[in-house]
């Protein structure tokens, strides 16, 4: 298998398909990482014992390596602790030469137990569910915490449980003298667009692309047609009913594309009361003046209405859709790292 970047989701799908399949598997996990390092914390590789990988844990620079070292964790069933950097002749030898360093776990997913850990965390995700997997980073068991069962940890670590699902970052902690990473596995992202217009097909796919989960909701049915949004999830209700169903949480973005008030300012009065970690209208600055006047008018207080970003996107100069679209999920980017969603 030649390297790909599937989500977190379809690497566990892959590692027990290997496993079904009766080969042996290493699951390879970036522990920390300094100065140019290009693959965060978290960041993970599986690898079976004909040398096949699916993910990234460097995006090319110690990949080699990293696959060799599996290979012996599968046969021995030890697992390892990687370090590469600027002063290590490995690491210089597969290319990190940019003055980055990166540790990387490496371990065997082939017992039993490991095997019905990652399943466990498959249908954890599969149910919506934010959890971590905790390992110790000496090669002992790991284990999976929901933010649910965050109450019945050690403060230290329900603090940052708490941390890395909120940031989705891979945290390192010292628990009884061992370094155990926090890895999180967050709900996939969601976006809810409204209005199936043809900057949503460009939207559509971008996003999917960037890992979301994507809705489009457009009462007007000759809009709507499967063929313009392939594996988008449509919905032809109006938004308050639509809304009402969604149910958009902190990581959900909204996109409200129509211009039209009878669709966008329903959209708008059902989402900014919510959670929703970005809300973006589209329009001119003289439409969107227009639009925060008829919500006031209807209620809605002006903590609420600064929260839309309208005109949606990134000030870029955008002029085609492909390019507002890209000016658009460039935003929704910056306020989902920068401003932080839990």
């Amino acid at each position: 298998m030649s390297q790909s970047a599937p989500d977190a989701e379809d690497l566990i799908a892959i590692a027990l398909a290997w496993r079904a399949a009766g080969q042996g598997v290493a699951l390879a996990t970036v522990v920390e990482t300094w100065g140019s390092a290009p693959r965060a914390a978290g960041s993970q590789m599986v690898c079976n014992a004909t040398g096949g990988f699916a993910g990234s844990v460097s995006g090319g620079c110690v990949e080699v390596a990293v696959i060799e070292a599996a290979q012996q964790v599968i046969v021995t069933g030890r697992a390892q602790l990687l370090s590469f950097g600027v002063s290590d002749e490995q690491a210089w030898s597969v290319g990190l030469a940019c003055g980055g360093r990166i540790r990387v776990f490496v371990e065997s997913i082939g017992a039993a137990d490991r095997q019905a850990e990652l399943q466990s965390l498959q249908a954890l995700r599969a149910a919506g569910q934010a959890v971590a997997r905790i390992t110790p980073l000496d090669g002992g068991p790991s284990w999976l915490l929901s933010r649910d069962d965050a109450g019945k940890a050690p403060a230290a670590l329900a603090q940052v449980l708490r941390d890395a699902l909120a940031t989705d970052r891979a945290l390192l902690l010292l628990l009884d003298g061992v370094e155990h990473l926090v890895a999180p596995f967050n709900p996939p992202l969601r976006l809810v667009v409204v209005g199936a217009v043809h900057i949503a097909e460009f939207l559509c796919r971008m996003a999917r692309i960037a890992g979301y989960q994507v809705t489009v909701v457009d009462p007007r049915a000759a809009f709507l047609r499967p063929e313009r949004f392939p594996d988008v999830r449509l919905v032809g209700d109006w938004p308050r009913q639509a809304f009402d169903a969604l149910r958009p949480d902190a990581r959900t973005a909204v996109v409200l594309l129509t211009h039209d008030p009878k669709i966008d300012d329903p959209a708008l009065e059902s989402v900014l009361p919510g959670p929703a970690f970005y809300v973006g209208a589209l329009g001119s600055t003289r439409t969107h003046a227009r639009r925060v006047e008829r919500l006031a008018g209807q209620g809605l207080p002006a903590s609420q209405l600064a929260r839309i970003h309208g005109p949606a996107g990134l000030p870029v100069g955008a002029r085609t859709p492909a390019e507002i679209a890209i000016s658009v999920l460039a935003q929704m980017t910056q306020v989902l790292r920068q401003g932080g969603a839990a």
